[in-house]
């Protein structure tokens, strides 16, 4: 049991910390590189993301997103589905979100946000239930069809707002200079829980939706069929579980989730939606997850971190005139030493110890009791 303990906080803690100290070295020597002082570049960035006024409210804003769409990928990774499509799954739960959301009028707060909610984690669903059809009943792989259907739903956005051939969307508001949609309805607006600031009611719901999807996975029948798909399919299936139909219902929910994202990100800050809401929130999703190892606890501080370095990136360009997409650089080694954690094993000379572990489970099994 110590030695299971103490491989949990390896895998689960000191090798995920290893990776976000080696992706900061690993910039570091990027930053190096152009000439400037990393500790400089790095204590604005901190700056930026924590302690000047408003930074950390608008790093919790930053984090909303983030943490939604890390538990979508996290669900994802634990039914062994490789979800990249968080992007398009996020502007099309914006775009049917928003619909509802301008679409009501003068209906209580209570009724209204929920009712855009739903929406956008409906859109979401479909989209991703898409992939997980043709993933289930036609063996196309969910990465290639993810990614295709990305670049259809920034399509179907820029068609809707946007238009095409000279005519206009049919979504745009009247009367703009740049296309969007219309304004959401006042109650469909989440309200703002820092006055002062942007920070509004989404880092509540992005809070409570940690616990429901930890529960979801661990402690539900639906969670229990996902898991043991994404362990062994083949075992699943004698088991009696219908493979397929969990596909389809893991990817619909870990879309609905991306959904939920996109339509947050809209109620609560620009209460419209342009052609260009997402600004790669899906693609950074998937480091989040890798990052918190698909665990919903683990991708609330990986949110966070992200949200942080997303927020800060702008101010340390500012003052140390190095170029936030160094911050690129930063969270692309963070995925690399994520997802080759033999790499941090090797750099901390920690030993992986995995067939002991189960024999030593299967004698303790096999050993009769008395």
């Amino acid at each position: 049991m110590r030695r299971f303990r103490a491989g949990w906080l390896v895998s689960s803690l000191l090798v995920p910390l290893a990776s976000v100290v080696a992706g900061f070295l690993v910039g570091a020597l990027a930053i190096v590189a152009a000439g400037a002082d990393p500790l400089q570049a790095y204590g604005a960035l901190f700056a930026g993301a924590f302690t000047n006024r408003n930074a950390f409210a608008e790093t919790l804003v930053s984090t909303v997103p983030y943490v939604l769409l890390g538990l979508g990928l996290a669900l994802g990774f634990r039914a062994g589905l490789f979800n990249i499509g968080a992007e398009g799954q996020f502007y099309i739960g914006a775009l049917t979100g928003v619909f509802v959301g301008y679409s009501i009028h003068g209906l209580p707060l209570f009724i209204e946000i929920p009712a855009a909610l739903l929406a956008g984690m409906a859109g979401g669903f479909a989209w991703a239930a898409i992939a997980g059809f043709l993933k289930a009943w036609t063996g196309a792989h969910e990465v290639i069809t993810s990614i295709m259907l990305n670049y259809v739903a920034f399509l179907v956005a820029n068609y809707l707002i946007d238009g095409a051939n000279g005519k206009p969307g049919v979504m745009v508001a009247p009367n703009v200079s740049t296309p969007r949609t219309p304004d959401v309805d006042l109650g469909a607006m989440l309200p703002i829980i820092v006055p002062g600031s942007r920070l509004h009611l989404g880092l509540l719901l992005a809070l409570i939706a940690v616990p429901l999807v930890w529960f979801l996975i661990e402690r539900t029948t639906v969670g229990f069929r996902l898991r043991a798909v994404g362990f062994n399919q083949g075992t699943a299936r004698a088991a009696g579980i219908s493979v397929a139909q969990t596909i389809v219902l893991t990817m619909g929910i870990s879309g609905a989730l991306a959904g939920a994202a996109g339509i947050v990100q809209v109620l609560g800050l620009s209460h419209h939606m342009t052609d260009t809401v997402a600004a790669g929130y899906g693609f950074d999703a998937i480091a989040i997850a890798l990052l918190a190892r698909s665990n919903p606890w683990g991708v609330l501080p990986a949110a966070l971190l992200f949200g942080a370095l997303h927020n800060g990136a702008g101010f340390m360009q500012l003052e140390t005139q190095v170029s936030s997409d160094l911050i690129s650089i930063v969270q692309a080694s963070l995925i690399i030493f994520v997802a080759a954690p033999a790499i941090v094993r090797w750099l901390l000379r920690l030993r992986e110890q995995p067939v002991e572990t189960v024999q030593i489970t299967q004698r303790e099994v096999e050993t009769p009791v008395g």
